[in-house]
């Protein structure tokens, strides 16, 4: 067939579901809990009970979500997904943690000092964690085939059920044109391989503090299944300490769930705090928020 004779449109009739059949091939909700103090009860599912309607915390983010967790420099990104691949090392489950920006070297040193703010022995913990050096090795970076075919080597040779980008911005640096489509590719991925994932997204320091808007606009927000948005806001006037209850001058750091499609969630904004060890913590809503 001549390449500019157009192709005639067909009915695909495997991509047709219904409901029912659709439901038996997905998985059980369930909580992964993230070594986060106070995320963890933020997300809920719906449950029938008699004639009303019951919320049950899930315990922990969704199984097999992709969460976006996006914001600016220092808001504590970084830290939470250090927390959360400690966690699930803790409990026995491997992780693959692909590392744009920092050699992988320097990240093995930040697990290690939050698995020893959160009291876990890194001895007992680092055959868990497994590192693909994206930052060190412009082949993974600059090539999402190859990327991603690292990955399911990894997930399939170590028994990989998670998985961190930190962060997601950076494979499509200087080429934000191709965000979605980078964006989709890795989502899809996930989900082939039943990964519960974390991805980082840089903000500018243009956007709004808590949209949920990142490098590459809303390209990764519109796909991931759940988008977590961490700010921080420098206190310059008196109706903004009123609102936040501290002093002028200080700097606060909030955070808010801007939406999960996999289930209920907490919808107010809240302090987050980051301890001199380096973990942070989901604090009390902000008055009013």
């Amino acid at each position: 067939m001549d390449k500019d004779t157009p192709q005639k449109s067909r009915v695909v009739e495997e991509g047709i579901w219904v409901v029912g059949e659709a439901l038996k091939k997905a998985p059980q909700l369930r909580g992964i809990p993230t070594g986060v103090e106070g995320l963890d009860e933020l997300f809920f599912h719906a449950e029938i009970e008699g004639e009303k309607v019951i919320k049950k915390p899930l315990g922990g983010i969704p199984a097999y979500s992709v969460v976006n967790i996006t914001g600016v420099s220092d808001t504590g990104k970084s830290l939470m997904v250090e927390q959360y691949a400690v966690k699930q090392a803790q409990r026995g489950e491997r992780v693959a943690f692909i590392t744009v920006e920092s050699p992988a070297p320097f990240v093995s040193l930040g697990l290690k000092e939050r698995a020893n703010a959160m009291g876990v022995k890194f001895s007992q913990i680092e055959n868990n964690i497994v590192l693909i050096d994206a930052a060190s090795h412009s082949s993974l970076r600059d090539s999402i085939p190859n990327l991603l075919n690292t990955l399911a080597f990894a997930i399939k040779e170590y028994k990989v059920s998670h998985t961190i980008i930190d962060s997601i911005t950076g494979l499509y640096e200087a080429k934000e044109m191709m965000a979605r489509s980078v964006v989709r590719q890795v989502f899809n991925f996930m989900k082939k391989w039943y990964q519960t994932a974390l991805l980082v997204s840089q903000k500018r320091s243009g956007h709004e503090e808590l949209s949920a808007e990142a490098a590459g606009g809303y390209a990764v927000s519109h796909i991931v299944d759940c988008t977590m948005v961490l700010a921080k806001e420098l206190i310059m006037t008196k109706t903004a300490s009123q609102i936040y209850g501290k002093p002028v001058g200080e700097v606060v750091r909030l955070f808010r769930i801007d939406g999960c499609r996999l289930c209920g969630h907490d919808t107010k904004t809240r302090f987050l705090e980051i301890a001199d060890t380096g973990l942070v913590k989901v604090g009390e809503p902000v008055s009013g928020g």
